[in-house]
């Protein structure tokens, strides 16, 4: 029997990773696959939207367009767009960090210990990278 691919599997849009199953399964992955690259998706789509605000803003700026409290205003919405955009750049780079360690089949396992994460935690944080109790530590270190 061939293998299933995670990457095609298609999954019931019901399907929830179930702990009854084994730990990061095809059907896991593969809902795991799925919404990180909605996540991706939206993202991009977002940097594009932020990128024509930001043309949009510079435009107006050389055409003078506004009064000093329109343009404050702007620079405000172009400070905060521009933060925005940095934030979505970095989680940006933590999906495709995740989906690479899907790739390599450590995707749900520490990097640290190389222990499984869990499902729960997965499931509220699939970026997670670390064990909760490793978490709490690098948390208390970095103090």
């Amino acid at each position: 029997m061939a293998k299933k691919n995670y990457k095609t599997l298609d999954l019931n849009p019901k399907y929830v990773p179930k702990k009854s199953e084994p730990y990061m399964c095809d059907e896991q992955l593969a809902y795991f696959y799925q919404l990180l690259n909605t996540q991706r998706e939206d993202l991009m789509h977002d940097r594009d939207s932020v990128l024509n605000d930001v043309r949009m803003a510079e435009k107006n700026d050389n055409n003078g367009v506004g009064d000093e409290q329109d343009q404050a205003s702007a620079e405000q919405e172009l400070t905060m767009n521009l933060r925005m955009s940095e934030r979505n750049a970095n989680l940006l780079q933590k999906i495709n960090a995740a989906l690479e360690r899907m790739e390599n089949g450590t995707f749900g396992y520490s990097v640290i210990s190389g222990e499984e994460i869990g499902l729960q935690r997965m499931l509220a944080r699939p970026l997670a990278t670390m064990t909760v109790e490793e978490q709490e530590e690098y948390e208390q270190k970095k103090h």
